[in-house]
């Protein structure tokens, strides 16, 4: 059955025709992103949900959204949306960070101009049959200091095309590195620095609780006396009371605000105020960026649907469709031997420990992590995926550490997983052989060559005559076939350790057999989705 996807905001014809394309069943109803009753009422029936900013996904949506795998915003922001809820339930978000970059780039410089100006107002008072050529004395943009709070995507193109305007651009973002910032051909500064030496300031972070109010009252205050302040990133990331009162007081010379701490903006402490340039957030608003985010989303969830390639997830590593071609057998291997250790394992987990050796070490190991964590971790959910898997592993504690090496062994790769509890450590290893198919390679630090099957059976014993034939004779009275058998021991008369791949569950007679034999130190029914 073909996925199906709702488009509840509106989206072009040439996109929802993506969708159509690829063979996914569409259904594009505008307007019922607006309707939340409506909308907790159809989200049910649906695989991928695509929205622009009018539909707000809440914990109530995504709490109906039984069938929800990915919800697509077109455009960057994100904040429509309950991405811990979707997490929770294992939904995948993602975004188009890079479809209206440019656009948001150039809304930020023409700001710029508009403050540097003060075109608008200028504008108003001609339109008003005045000619007050003298009240609107305005700046040189040429030789000014630009301080540019976020280096990314956006603000990069930012500091690119200020220093096409003959700016020096400084910029502080924690994450710029030295050789990157010369690149860019922008000096790198702390934020104090930038404060004190921009003639323009312009932010362009996405709002977390570390950038909140990055520009404070006490920031402004060290911002240089007739600064200039443009926004173009998201509300909330200037104290909008304090910047009010510091233009008032002439400490800052004027400010472009096209985002508000809350929208939409129908009152704000920057309405109506000398040299205050402000726009309904029309920083993507161009005809080319909303066709660029439309047909972005509707080719990212389209490739997540079919393939699952993951680009521009906020909750899930990205994988391209190349990698989802090479990584598919590894990351059912990752989810096999996580599911035969979690199902092993009764007492809580304190530490996750994963070995990547060979060809698989140099994959994306990220994606592979979620698939052992979601295998452990279905054993006490079973509607865990590689989304929500890593969130409750979070939330409980637990301890993910991952390590990669060379080829050092007969193998071309294998995965090792180790689990520690308060009583024991437990590891089980794996690989794929060249049919795709993977295979348990050992158990306990005990060699063995296993193939996984819906339904196994696993003992421990010492190694003594007699096992091979009680479990043969046993599962053979109860009517269960045995499709493949493993023998592995530690040494002659030692520990050994035995599984079985069988047709159909073994019944809890039959285990109760094999333990009436005494020859058995664990008896345990596995199940793995292999489908």
């Amino acid at each position: 059955m073909a996925p199906k996807v709702l488009i509840s905001d509106q989206l072009s014809e040439a996109a929802v025709q993506i969708f159509r394309d690829r063979g996914i069943d569409v259904d594009f109803q505008p307007d019922v992103g607006k309707d939340k009753e409506k909308l907790a009422e159809i989200i049910g029936n649906y695989d991928g949900l695509a929205i622009r900013s009018a539909t707000k996904v809440t914990q109530k949506i995504i709490d109906a959204a039984d069938n929800l795998k990915v919800i697509g915003r077109a455009g960057i922001g994100t904040d429509n949306i309950d991405k811990d809820a979707a997490s929770q339930k294992g939904i995948i978000v993602m975004n188009t960070p890079f479809g209206n970059m440019i656009t948001t780039a150039e809304h930020a410089i023409a700001m710029m101009f508009a403050v540097a100006r003060q075109i608008p107002e200028a504008s108003a008072s001609t339109n008003a049959g005045k000619w007050e050529k003298s009240k609107f004395m305005g700046v040189e943009l040429t030789g000014k200091t630009l301080g540019v709070i976020g280096a990314g995507n956006i603000g990069g193109i930012v500091c690119d095309r200020a220093r096409g305007l003959d700016m020096k651009v400084i910029a502080y973002d924690p994450f710029l590195g030295q050789e990157k910032a010369d690149k860019m051909q922008v000096e790198k500064v702390d934020l104090d620095a930038l404060l004190a030496r921009a003639d323009f300031i312009t932010l362009h972070v996405p709002f977390t609780d570390q950038t909140a109010n990055i520009l404070s009252r006490e920031a402004l205050a060290k911002t240089k006396k007739g600064v200039r302040i443009i926004n173009c990133a998201r509300g909330g990331l200037v104290d909008e009371e304090a910047l009010a009162d510091a233009l008032k007081s002439g400490h800052v010379a004027g400010a472009a605000f096209d985002v508000f701490a809350k929208e939409p903006a129908t009152e704000n402490p920057l309405f109506g105020l000398p040299n205050v340039v402000c726009t309904p957030h029309l920083g993507a608003a161009t005809s080319e960026a909303q066709e660029n985010v439309a047909l972005q989303v509707a080719e990212q969830m389209s490739d997540y649907l079919l393939t699952g390639a993951v680009s521009n997830a906020l909750n899930m590593p990205s994988v391209t469709a190349e990698e989802a071609k090479i990584m598919g057998p590894w990351v059912k291997l990752a989810g096999h031997l996580g599911a035969f250790i979690g199902q092993m394992t009764d007492e809580p987990i304190r530490a996750i420990n994963i070995l990547y050796d060979g060809v698989v070490a140099t994959m994306n190991l990220e994606a592979l992590n979620c698939g052992v964590i979601a295998g452990i971790m279905k054993k006490a959910n079973p509607d865990v995926n590689m989304v929500s898997a890593p969130v409750i592993a979070q939330e409980r504690g637990i301890r993910v550490s991952t390590t990669n090496q060379a080829k050092s062994g007969a193998f071309d790769g294998y995965i090792k997983v180790t689990v520690v509890t308060a009583e024991r450590e437990r590891s089980v290893a794996g690989t794929v052989f060249s049919d795709g198919k993977p295979r348990f390679i050992q158990i306990k630090g005990i060699n063995i060559d296993a193939e996984i099957g819906a339904h196994m059976l696993y003992t421990t014993n010492e190694d003594v005559p007699g096992i091979i034939g009680a479990l043969g004779q046993t599962m053979g009275s109860n009517g269960v076939n045995i499709a493949n058998f493993t023998l592995g021991r530690s040494a002659a008369g030692g520990e050994a350790i035995a599984l079985l791949y069988v047709d159909e569950p073994v019944p809890a007679d039959a285990r109760a057999k094999l333990a009436e034999t005494g020859l058995f130190k664990q008896i345990k029914p596995l199940q793995f989705d292999v489908a």
